[in-house]
C-alpha cells in the first residue's frame, strides 16, 4: 500500500499511513517510502525515512547509498558525498556492485571496471561502441550517480561508463546474436539512473530486450522503455 501511494505522489498520506501501522514498521516499508520520494523529490520525508532505515539496520550500506542517490538524483553533490563521508566514520562496508549474466551454462560476473575477464579487450571495445552510440543519440552520462568522491568530470563520466551492468549488456550482445533470445542480467544492487536509461537506450538502438534483475524488481527493456516505467 506504501508502494502504490508513493507511485501516486502521495506521500503525506502513505508517511501517515506507516506510523498508523499497528506493528513496527520495517525497513522495506521505510525503503517503500524512500524510493517514493526520490521519485518525487521530496528531500525531507526522504531524510526521514532513512533516518528510521538506519535505526533498525545501522551497518546496512544500502541504506546509505539510497540516501545518496536520492541527494544524486536531486543534484545535491555535496549531500551526497557527506553520505558516503559517514559511511566511512561508521566503518559501513560498501557492497561492491556486481552483474551476472549466464553463456553456455557458465555464469559471467562482473563488477565495475573489471578487467579479469579472458575477453576483457573484446568486451571493453564492444562497450566503448555502445556508449557512442547511447551518448550520441541524446543519452548523456548522468555522473551524478558515481558513489566515489572524484570531480574531474572526465574521470566521472569513465567510471559510469564502466558499470557492471554495461560490461554485462556489452557482453551478452558481442556472444550472443540471436535478436529473439533477450539478454538476462541480475544484479546485486538497485540499478543506477545512469544504466537504467544506458539499458532503455541500448534495447531500442539493438533491437534487442533487456531484462535486469536488480534488489527491487525485473527490468524489462523492450524499444527504448522500461516496465517499470521510470519508476523503482
Amino acid at each position: 500500500m506504501v508502494d502504490l501511494m508513493g507511485r501516486a505522489g502521495l506521500l503525506s498520506d502513505a508517511y501517515k499511513l506507516i506510523i498508523s501501522m499497528p506493528m513496527k514498521p520495517n525497513s522495506g516499508v521505510w525503503g517503500a517510502l524512500m524510493g517514493a520520494c526520490k521519485k518525487h523529490n521530496n528531500i525531507e520525508l526522504g531524510k526521514e525515512a532513512f533516518d528510521n532505515m538506519l535505526a533498525l539496520e545501522p551497518l546496512d550500506s544500502r541504506n546509505y547509498l539510497s540516501l545518496s542517490n536520492m541527494y544524486s538524483s536531486a543534484g545535491l553533490r555535496k549531500e551526497a558525498s557527506e553520505v558516503r563521508g559517514l559511511m566511512k566514520k561508521r566503518s559501513v562496508i560498501r557492497i561492491p556492485g556486481s552483474s551476472c549474466i549466464e553463456h553456455e551454462k557458465r555464469i559471467h560476473r562482473f563488477v565495475s571496471g573489471d578487467r579479469s575477464h579472458p575477453l576483457e579487450e573484446e568486451i571493453s571495445k564492444k562497450l566503448e561502441e555502445l556508449v557512442k552510440k547511447v551518448r550520441g543519440s541524446g543519452a548523456w552520462a548522468r555522473t551524478e550517480f558515481v558513489l566515489q568522491d572524484v570531480d574531474d568530470e572526465e574521470v566521472r563520466e569513465d567510471m559510469i561508463n564502466k558499470h557492471s551492468e554495461k560490461l554485462a549488456i556489452a557482453f551478452g550482445l558481442m556472444v550472443s546474436a540471436n535478436l529473439r533470445m533477450p539478454l538476462v542480467i541480475t544484479k546485486n544492487l538497485r540499478i543506477c539512473g545512469d544504466c537504467h536509461e544506458f539499458a532503455k537506450v541500448v534495447s531500442r538502438l539493438e533491437g534487442r530486450e533487456i531484462i535486469i534483475r536488480d534488489t527491487k524488481r525485473f527490468h524489462h527493456f523492450s524499444n527504448g522503455s522500461c516496465s517499470c516505467r521510470d519508476y523503482w
